[in-house]
């Protein structure tokens, strides 16, 4: 570990937050307690839940006074810029999932370009180049896939299995070139993918592995949370997954010196490691030594690599703190929940393939997902219009084969075969909400109006 490494990780964390005068703290207080008030009352005024006429959502904000009063005392201290509140989240996630360093950022998508141009940074040994291959699945979401592309690389599409919709392992030696430097997958819904196979395909090639864990936040293989096994993981704070900051993602490794690069390209690419509002946390901010640079040019301004300035805010953290705490009962929610619904639409099998979890996994699931067995885009194409006219949230199952939309039409790549499995996905799949902020009533209702929607269109 470099020097410079060492003094970045004694600095992250810190914060410099001011003592608050007593009367400014007591009217402080009232705020905060009239904002709990506010929100629960307005939270206990939300209309009875009418089969038919309320909308059941696929995913949706759950939460309570808490998080309000969080963004409310963030936006009393008014900080704005990532700050104490994200460095304690920072921390805190960290701790969750038990690695090393998690850097906060402003969405999902944004974490898996870090994670990838991480790669790319000359400070590697052996730093990904352009014309370089990453492995990936073309039945997914598209920033999966795009941070490939952006940083001159090739992607190297392979098949799902349908059982479980995570990657067909015994298409990665099929997949590998000389060329292949990394594998990028995503645990899709929530399901982590076969990690024993794809863990033993990347350390006998010596390849790097990024794990998109923006579905599977809490989800566990073999006891251990996925997001921890590869090199880099990702999550996402948008509204529909397992945790909300409203926006935001966070990028978390284990190699505090991939970490450090990850922070750079967060944050302009500059080579300064200080926390916002802090200076000279290196101690000789003046006194480094660049071959082009003027000796002791500014270290704040001294970029290191081609960065972004892709960080969220302090009230975003202070919604994601009060979130974390309720991980725990946000993800044993999800599982009860995708267990009632399994059971109640058990009419179905025969009809469509029910997703399951992969051997060895325990996911919190995103979201429920069918694929009819026979593909057909017209009926699935009524079903999806019958659960919108009878208010049942769904979505398809991301973009099932990415290779058919029109933004990959000139993108240089190499697949696997045709992939059918995902062409099949394309054509015949679909997923419904098993989120916390669904009761019984709400599933019971989702489930008649499947069942019917797939019955009445395919009678047709």
């Amino acid at each position: 570990m470099s020097d410079s490494t060492k003094e970045w990780q004694k600095d992250a964390g810190a914060s410099a937050m001011d003592e608050i005068p007593e009367d400014d703290a007591a009217l402080e207080h009232k705020i905060l307690r009239l904002t709990g008030e506010l929100i629960r009352r307005r939270l206990g005024k939300r209309r009875p839940f009418k089969p038919g006429i309320t909308s059941i959502p696929y995913a949706g904000r759950v939460y309570d006074e808490r998080e309000v009063q969080a963004a409310v005392q963030a936006s009393l201290d008014f900080w704005l810029t990532l700050g104490p509140e994200g460095q304690a989240f920072e921390r805190e996630l960290a701790e969750y999932l038990g690695v090393k360093r998690a850097l906060m950022v402003n969405s999902g998508s944004s974490a898996n370009l870090i994670a990838l141009m991480s790669l790319t940074s000359e400070q590697l040994d052996r730093p990904l180049r352009k014309g370089d291959e990453v492995i990936t699945v073309a039945c997914g979401f598209p920033t999966t896939v795009n941070p490939i592309v952006q940083a001159g690389c090739i992607p190297v599409f392979v098949d799902v299995d349908m059982t479980t919709l995570g990657v067909d392992v015994t298409q990665l030696e099929a997949a590998r070139s000389e060329r292949t430097r990394a594998v990028l997958l995503a645990h899709t819904l929530g399901n982590p993918f076969d990690l024993d196979a794809v863990l033993s395909f990347c350390r006998a090639y010596d390849l790097v592995l990024i794990e998109d864990n923006c579905d599977a936040l809490g989800s566990r293989y073999r006891g251990q949370l996925t997001g921890t096994f590869g090199n880099f993981g990702t999550s996402s704070f948008y509204p529909a997954h397992h945790i909300t900051a409203g926006e935001g993602g966070a990028v978390y490794t284990h190699d505090l010196h991939l970490a450090k690069i990850a922070e750079s390209f967060r944050d302009w690419g500059r080579d300064c490691w200080c926390a916002c509002g802090r200076d000279n946390t290196c101690g000789k901010r003046f006194a480094w030594e660049w071959d082009d640079l003027p000796a002791g040019y500014d270290h704040k301004y001294v970029y290191r690599h081609l960065g972004y300035n892709l960080k969220p805010t302090d009230i975003q953290a202070a919604i994601g703190r009060v979130q974390l705490r309720k991980l725990g009962e946000f993800g044993a929610a999800r599982r009860r929940n995708w267990a009632r619904l399994r059971q109640l639409l058990s009419p179905l099998e025969g009809r469509v393939n029910f997703v399951q979890a992969t051997p060895g996994a325990d996911p919190s699931w995103f979201g429920l997902a069918m694929v009819l067995q026979q593909p057909d885009h017209e009926v699935l194409h009524r079903i999806c219009a019958i659960l919108d006219a009878k208010r049942v949230g769904h979505r398809r199952i991301f973009a099932g084969n990415l290779l058919r939309h029109p933004a990959y039409r000139h993108v240089e790549h190499r697949k696997v075969g045709l992939l059918p499995v995902s062409d099949h996905v394309l054509a015949g799949g679909f997923f419904v909400g098993v989120y916390p902020g669904l009761d019984d009533q709400m599933m019971e209702t989702q489930a008649k109006t499947v069942i019917e929607a797939v019955e009445q269109a395919q009678r047709r």
